[in-house]
């Protein structure tokens, strides 16, 4: 029986606003540390660069609720709702991969926030997609008003940035980790903070069961050993 998918071993941490390597996007990360009821902010770039890390550190930190495309049409549906109560904060991911019902959804969430700001029922909505509001291939109406308030656009981490993020990692469980390995895993496994930070983590566990040295031969055997799996990772 093959062995279990290393990422359900170990599994990346809990999103929060510590644990994001920022890189170049301290001003959008200030940004959300700063947020108070009534502010709505929308972040997009290319997949990696943490919109989703960041819209569920929020969730969490605000005791908030995260949805996203990939969430029942009728989640959203609820939120829109005037007489439904709502949660101190709203994250919507994947705004470009709406369908038509979320999409009006979204845009009575909208008027609703504009509504409600000012007010003791202000809410924090937080957004993101992939490319800037006015790219957004979805309603006119809801791309405007997706640029209401805050938009800021985050950037991948430079190679170097990505490396010391994985060494820092690594020395935080105690591991020594080669130049070699971690630029092989730069190279052939994933861009994704979250996914290499829990490549780390699996690479420790895996290490002290089998008690291996950490070397690019272990590391290929122990992804070529993973089963097959979709999930959303951002």
């Amino acid at each position: 029986m093959k062995q279990q998918l290393i990422l359900d071993i170990s599994p990346a941490p809990v999103p929060s606003l510590n644990n994001y390597v920022v890189g170049t996007n301290q001003q959008a990360l200030d940004a959300l540390q700063q947020c108070s009821p009534g502010r709505a902010v929308y972040l997009w770039g290319p997949q990696g660069v943490g919109r989703t890390h960041l819209l569920k550190a929020m969730a969490h930190a605000h005791q908030g609720v995260y949805l996203s495309a990939f969430t029942p049409s009728a989640q959203l549906l609820h939120y829109a709702q005037y007489d439904t109560p709502l949660p101190a904060l709203l994250a919507i991911d994947d705004v470009d991969l709406l369908n038509t019902a979320a999409q009006g959804a979204l845009f009575g969430l909208y008027n609703r926030w504009r509504l409600q700001q000012g007010t003791e029922q202000a809410f924090i909505l937080l957004s993101a997609g992939s490319v800037a509001p006015l790219q957004l291939k979805i309603r006119d109406d809801l791309r405007t008003r997706i640029a209401w308030d805050l938009v800021f656009c985050l950037h991948h981490l430079s190679d170097e940035a990505r490396a010391q993020a994985i060494k820092n990692r690594a020395q935080a469980r105690g591991l020594q980790l080669s130049p070699e390995v971690v630029r092989w895993m730069l190279t052939h496994y994933s861009r994704n903070m979250s996914r290499l930070s829990a490549l780390v983590d699996a690479l420790d566990h895996h290490s002290l069961v089998r008690k291996r040295a950490i070397t690019i031969p272990f590391l290929r055997q122990l992804l070529a050993e993973q089963t097959p799996t979709q999930t959303h990772h951002d």
